[in-house]
């Protein structure tokens, strides 16, 4: 049995769009729909359920300034959450498309549109309006199925972490853009394997990349690639990172930290799906989903002018916060067995668990380096054990108060650049980029520390 065709309804004052749009939708499969005015809208979507509305922001009424559409989009959010809105006009500007977005969009086009890009962004929304909908009567058994499918590292018994489930059962298997915020170690990169694992794409490659680690010099090289004699140490041709996402998922971990010069290409490829390798002048194209993580607070980079918010509303589709270890401890013996086997195979030697005592060293402790510092912390107590079981005095937690409290000439090498690196963070509020300059480091060699230490 066929699946039905997507519902798509299109809305514009002008016939001759319309038609067009219809003319390029039929063959593709689309059950199409047309209104020339927002009354006409609101009566479609009272009389049928569409999956994507794609809508004017100017009509009859007013040409230009796109207020009759932002009207209509509020209108539409409020009669359904699930629909997917896909906003254009022949008068775009930033500022009008972000504001559409603010008001629920989740994709803007500009007249003329390119074919090719207005069938992707319906594609996408498409299968995210759908895999909204099912996740409202299939969550218990995608969360079942969850379990299976993202493996041990996914463990999320915790009521903290159900949010996280769901977005994982809702938006996985679509193609939608995926923002993860959440402190540094918190799990970023295993919801983003999660999601990929669990969407249509997870027999093509999951791509990862830390673009805070990245030398700006090499950040074009690294993700569009570059070819032979493109610069001095450019050998060989290079593939980038889109190219080897290409069908499958690119995950841009430090997405914050990504140069505001080099925005404005990764906004392209992102609208497009189109780049070009460095020293090259042929377009490629690429299709690629994308998720991103970051442990900044993206609105205030925006605010401060340190990123593009057009960018930012093309990466968060969907947005998801993990919550630090400290906010899920009901995990911790979970994920402390996990680690304890985890490890002792990788060290050949079996240690049967934890006494009483030390688990509750682990549950009482405020884990500053989240899950990332729970691993390491267990590895270096199996390493410490003598015995069949993890015991108290196994148990060797460092935590940024423990540092705080003792004087420097007391402390290694290690646990002064631990505790230095720490009080920049927290003068900064996090931000890397500003910590980095403060410790007279570069971006990437204080990732490299942050790494290391497990903050």
């Amino acid at each position: 049995m066929h699946a039905p065709a997507p519902q798509i309804l299109l809305a514009d004052d002008q016939p001759h769009v319309l038609e067009a749009l219809r003319l390029l939708l039929k063959p593709e499969g689309y059950a199409v729909e047309t209104a020339s005015s927002p009354v006409g809208v609101l009566s479609a979507v009272k009389e049928r359920d569409f999956d994507v509305a794609l809508i004017d922001l100017n009509y009859a009424r007013d040409t230009t300034s796109g207020a009759e559409g932002l009207d209509l989009l509020k209108q539409l959010r409020a009669s359904d959450a699930t629909l997917g809105i896909v906003v254009m006009t022949a008068w775009a500007s930033i500022e009008l498309a972000v504001e559409a977005m603010r008001q629920g969009a989740r994709d803007f086009l500009q007249k003329p549109w390119e074919n090719h890009r207005l069938l992707a962004t319906l594609s996408t929304q498409v299968a995210l309006t759908q895999a909204l909908r099912r996740g409202q009567w299939l969550e218990a058994e995608n969360q079942a199925l969850l379990g299976e499918e993202c493996g041990p590292g996914m463990i999320a018994s915790s009521a903290a972490m159900q949010p996280v489930l769901q977005v994982i059962a809702r938006v996985g298997p679509s193609a939608a853009n995926v923002l993860i915020t959440g402190e540094h170690g918190s799990g970023k990169g295993v919801l983003a394997q999660a999601l990929h694992a669990a969407s249509p794409r997870a027999g093509r490659p999951l791509v990862t990349v830390n673009t805070g680690g990245l030398a700006e010099s090499l950040f074009e090289s690294e993700l569009f690639g570059h070819v032979k004699g493109a610069f001095t140490d450019a050998k060989t041709d290079r593939v980038g990172r889109f190219e080897m996402a290409d069908g499958g998922t690119l995950f841009l971990d430090e997405i914050a930290n990504v140069p505001l010069a080099q925005q404005a290409r990764l906004l392209r490829v992102l609208e497009t799906g189109e780049f070009e390798r460095v020293g090259s002048s042929r377009t490629r194209r690429v299709n690629a989903r994308i998720i991103s993580a970051t442990n900044a607070d993206l609105g205030a980079e925006v605010a401060a002018g340190r990123f593009r918010e057009d960018l930012l509303f093309r990466l968060n589709t969907v947005e998801v916060r993990v919550p630090p270890l400290r906010e899920r401890r009901a995990d911790i013996p979970e994920l402390a067995m996990h680690f304890l086997k985890l490890h002792g195979e990788r060290y050949k030697n079996r240690v049967a668990g934890f006494e009483p005592a030390a688990m509750q060293m682990l549950l009482n402790h405020t884990w500053p380096g989240n899950v990332r510092e729970l691993d390491h912390t267990i590895e270096r107590s199996l390493l410490m054990s003598t015995g069949e079981t993890i015991r108290a005095s196994d148990v060797t937690l460092r935590s940024s108060s423990t540092a705080a409290a003792g004087r420097l000439e007391d402390m290694s090498l290690e646990e002064v650049e631990a505790f230095l690196i720490r009080k920049a963070l927290a003068r900064y509020q996090g931000n890397v980029s500003q910590a980095a300059g403060a410790l007279g480091l570069s971006r990437s060699a204080l990732y490299r520390r942050i790494q290391r230490y497990s903050l």
